[in-house]
Order: C-alpha cells, then structure tokens, then sequence
C-alpha cells in the first residue's frame, strides 16, 4: 500500500450481501448510533464514523473490509482514513443502506 494513493472501490449492494453470507465481507457501519438504533444492515459491526478507529475493526484472515453508510459519503471518507493509517481497506458499499433498500435487502430495526 505504501507509495499507492489511496482509492476506494464501489461495491454492488448485491455483492456484499452474497460476502456477508458467505463470510467473505465484513460491513463496518459507521453510521452514528442514533441512526443505526432506528434501521441497520444485519450482520455489520458499528464503528461511528464520530470516533472511527480502524484498528478496532474485527479482520480475520482472508477477509474483505467494506464500509458502509446512509448513502456513501461516510464510507468513502472511512475507507480513505483507514488507508491513511495504513489499513487495506480500501471499499465501500456503493449508495450506502439507500441502495442496500432499493435493492430489495433486508434491515434490522
């Protein structure tokens, strides 16, 4: 990663729920807790873009790092900060939990 500048990769909504299900994906919501008490992904770890901290994100091994949003704005800008730090992570769900619902995925409330 190093030299690289960093750039994050748009992820279908349907890629990610088929990463879910399989293990492959780990979505990392970093929505603020009071939006993901009223509608969350099922499955995702919370980690608030407020006090992000990529280290804190659970990553077994083999494993793809997405993050994820309201609409892709937050993601972006996590991904690129966890890049920063060092971190290869590097996508994000493309259209945030919007896109997630249009797709016809479920929410947990």
């Amino acid at each position: 990663m190093a030299g690289q500048t960093p750039s994050v990769r748009d992820l279908e909504p349907q890629d990610v729920a088929r990463g879910l299900k399989d293990g492959s994906v780990v979505l990392v919501d970093v929505r603020e807790p009071n939006e993901t008490a009223q509608e969350r992904f099922p499955g995702a770890v919370l980690v608030p873009l407020s006090a992000f901290d990529p280290a804190t994100i659970p990553a077994p091994p083999g494993s793809e790092i997405v993050f994820a949003c309201r609409s892709g704005r937050r993601s972006v800008a996590a991904s690129l900060a966890a890049q920063e730090q060092g971190f290869p992570y590097d996508s994000h769900l493309a259209g945030g939990i919007l896109a997630w619902k249009a797709a016809g995925l479920p929410t947990e409330s």
